[in-house]
């Protein structure tokens, strides 16, 4: 089973960047697409982004599309999420998630292995 754990949270003013980390230990991390969903309170959790197997194939929230983008280093089981002018609206605990395919998907049931999350809060 493998495990994940995010980092890279904080906060950060309104047009600002953040680069989120996901190392993954233990299971199998290359051969899966990963994924980035967040959760902000009093709400669903909502898909951000995710990545094939190898990098050659990412997907996006419309909401993020042109400003976010999703890498993985698979020879360090890392996942990344560069976030760029962020909004107060992207303020949620982000998650990074194992899919059950190689194919990367927008839907949450996919995805498995949950890390404990990292807080993003963005200020106006």
């Amino acid at each position: 089973q493998v495990q994940l754990v995010e980092s890279g949270g904080g906060l950060v003013q309104a047009g600002g960047s953040l680069r989120l980390s996901c190392a993954a230990s233990g299971g199998t991390f290359s051969v899966y697409a990963m994924g980035w969903f967040r959760q902000a309170p009093g709400k669903e959790r909502e898909f951000v982004a995710a990545i094939n197997w190898n990098g050659g194939n990412t997907v996006y929230a419309d909401s993020v599309k042109g400003r976010f983008t999703i890498s993985r280093d698979n020879a360090k089981n890392m996942v990344y999420l560069q976030m760029n002018s962020l909004k107060p609206e992207d303020t949620a605990v982000y998650y990074c998630g194992r899919s059950s395919s190689v194919i990367p998907t927008m839907t949450s049931g996919d995805f498995g292995s949950w890390g404990q999350g990292t807080q993003v809060t963005v200020s106006s």
